[in-house]
């Protein structure tokens, strides 16, 4: 078989920001990715605690899936820009539509004309498309989407799989078509090697995460980004009852911070800690197999078999 078991020491952690908002980062052994440019009072000490422990002092990576406030805020892109300098910034691929995206977007081009090493790349159809094809049971991250630019700005969020570390991440934004969600779940890389699942659009009951999508994925953890308060009541009840369903255990950052981190030697197991508000307390644990390990124990013929009925919709990170 081309890939094999790797032992990548990986972190994800979903922080708890106390407004409306997302921040997750993920590590996979030697590239720290943030994702979401959102740095509150809060976030910003378990932020700094969670290079620290990664053995990192700089972001090397900035991944921005919408321009809307609570993915992107102009005076924390500065001082995520300003305190921990990312080399490369991968930014929404559809035009800004209020000040303070355009304001953003401004931030982030002075910010390469500060130092020409630094990398910003747009993620729109074009960067899609430019692409090379992506192989089943690697460790080359995946965009999914913009492949093509809707009316619907929520519908232009960037989609990237993390599977860079000991397990995959996948990072939906606030997507909310059924047609996307249609077109990922028949793909056989997104269908078979999730691991930890973002809420799409924290949760909302917008037509994207429905039955059919979940029992075709099956992610072992579904996370969702969202204060205790908030007005939406996210995760939605209908979202809360088919994860329970399919057995897929959820976690929120209403009650604080999330942590996952791949267990010694690195290669098949990690552990997902849910932690208390404002504290390094445990609130409970849980112990899971990566799914591209128990695939990568499986002969050619059993791994194509697995494969063999769903459609090749994907890309490789450049």
């Amino acid at each position: 078989m081309k890939n094999s078991l790797k032992s990548k020491y990986t972190r994800f952690r979903a922080y708890q920001l106390g407004n409306e908002g997302s921040s997750f980062s993920y590590f996979d052994g030697s590239q720290f990715t943030l994702i979401e440019a959102r740095l509150t009072q809060i976030s910003r000490p378990r932020l700094e605690a969670e290079l620290k422990e990664c053995g990192v002092e700089k972001i090397n990576c900035l991944h921005i899936t919408s321009w809307d406030d609570d993915h992107c805020l102009k005076n924390e892109l500065k001082e995520i820009f300003d305190n921990f300098m990312p080399a490369r910034i991968e930014y929404p691929g559809y035009d800004p539509h209020t000040d303070n995206a355009k304001e953003c977007l401004n931030i982030i081009k002075a910010y390469k004309q500060k130092d020409a090493s630094r990398v910003i790349q747009k993620v729109d159809p074009s960067y899609i498309i430019s692409l090379e094809n992506a192989e089943k049971l690697g460790y080359k991250n995946i965009f999914y989407h913009p492949k093509y630019i809707s009316e619907n700005s929520n519908n232009n969020s960037t989609i990237k799989l993390f599977r860079s570390g000991c397990f995959n991440v996948a990072s939906l934004g606030d997507v909310e078509d059924s047609i996307i969600s249609a077109r990922l779940r028949r793909c056989s890389i997104f269908a078979n090697e999730v691991d930890i699942f973002i809420l799409a659009h924290h949760g909302a009951d917008n037509g994207f995460t429905t039955s059919a999508f979940l029992k075709a994925v099956r992610p072992r953890i579904a996370v969702c980004s969202s204060n205790y308060d908030n007005q939406f009541d996210h995760p939605k009840p209908e979202i809360r009852a088919l994860f329970n369903k399919y057995g897929i255990h959820l976690y929120t950052t209403k009650t604080g911070d999330i942590v996952i981190k791949s267990i010694n030697p690195h290669d098949k197991r990690y552990q997902v800690f849910n932690l208390i508000a404002n504290s390094t307390e445990i609130s409970s644990t849980k112990i899971f197999e990566s799914k591209k390990s128990k695939r990568l124990e499986n002969n050619q013929d059993t791994v194509r078999n697995i494969y063999k009925n769903q459609k090749p919709f994907w890309k490789f990170n450049a």
